[in-house]
């Protein structure tokens, strides 16, 4: 009895006490970060108008394409500093050395007369070939209005110094009068083949009125080089014999560009003084003759003369 007593008090002292776990209840607490759920709403659009979701995403776009423009505004308005200008030399320094020595034989802003002007031109001309000798006239006119669009022909006394190559297209027996007149080619339908082969040799082009439907189809490629012809410049004419002797005699044609600047050729250096002035006068004469009756102001407001590669000549303006 004592034995089972004595392991009855070990096994009591020895008996380990579990302490009774403890769930203790948690309070959520509400910080910043914790986000808060929200109910999702499917967004809806109308089918047409400012709350389609068509024009909707093209507001957005056209936002984003202003604020992106803005920005770049913005950084082209930054200031940039500036590098040393380039060292750029005087324009006749850029010339050639003849061309600056004959410079200096003409005043800057000196009007020499008519005569002068033409001495001087051939004096300064730097060119070893035999240069053309040019009227250059700036008109006052508006070339946009009809009446003042100057176009007109002129035959100089001494020609241009030019060979020009003649062209007719016309019937066959006014072809045979044109050849006897001097022009260079003189033909009916072999002309127009000559054209389909894109083949021109010619300067100038004549031709009769009934024939100028047949040259339409080739407005494209003769109106360019100006060679169509025009009742103003006087190649569309019932006497071809006349227009082909003037055109040989040295027959010349000059308008105003959208400048309002004349430009003529009145001959070569090799003219003389002489041969140029009365081409150049016989210029004049003609010009005069072409002022519009609707012009109010001055016709003709500046005149130079010069040769091909030569310096210009202010000419004193008496030719209004």
């Amino acid at each position: 009895m004592y034995h089972r007593k004595e392991i009855m008090a070990k096994k009591e002292a020895e008996k380990i006490e579990k302490p009774e776990e403890v769930v203790e209840a948690t309070e959520v607490v509400e910080t910043p970060e914790v986000v808060e759920a929200t109910e999702v709403k499917e967004e809806t659009f109308a089918k047409s108008g400012k709350k389609s979701k068509k024009h909707i995403e093209e507001v957005k776009a056209e936002e984003e394409r202003q604020a992106k423009k803005a920005e770049r505004k913005a950084a082209d308005a930054v200031v940039k500093p500036k590098g040393a200008a380039p060292k750029v030399r005087p324009r006749l320094e850029r010339r050639g050395k003849k061309y600056q020595e004959v410079a200096k034989l003409v005043e800057k802003d000196k009007a020499y007369s008519l005569k002068e002007a033409v001495e001087l031109a051939i004096k300064t001309n730097p060119a070893k070939f035999d240069a053309s000798v040019e009227v250059h006239a700036r008109l006052g006119v508006d070339p946009r209005q009809a009446d003042q669009n100057i176009r007109t022909t002129i035959v100089l006394p001494n020609g241009n110094g030019k060979t020009v190559r003649v062209a007719v297209f016309a019937p066959l027996d006014v072809c045979k009068t044109a050849k006897a007149a001097g022009a260079d080619i003189a033909e009916d339908e072999e002309f127009l083949k000559a054209l389909d082969k894109g083949e021109i040799n010619f300067d100038i082009l004549i031709s009769t009125p009934a024939y100028m439907p047949k040259l339409g189809k080739y407005a494209r490629v003769l109106g360019p080089k100006g060679l169509m012809p025009n009742p103003k410049a006087g190649t569309v004419t019932m006497d071809v014999e006349k227009a082909v002797k003037e055109s040989k005699a040295g027959k010349v044609e000059y308008r105003v560009d959208k400048q309002s600047i004349v430009h003529i050729g009145v001959g070569k250096v090799s003219f003389g003084v002489d041969k140029l002035l009365a081409n150049a006068e016989a210029f004049f004469e003609s010009l005069k003759s072409q002022k519009p009756a609707s012009l109010k102001g001055t016709f003709v407001k500046s005149v130079y003369i010069t040769t091909t590669m030569g310096p210009s000549i202010q000419v004193e303006n008496n030719y209004n």
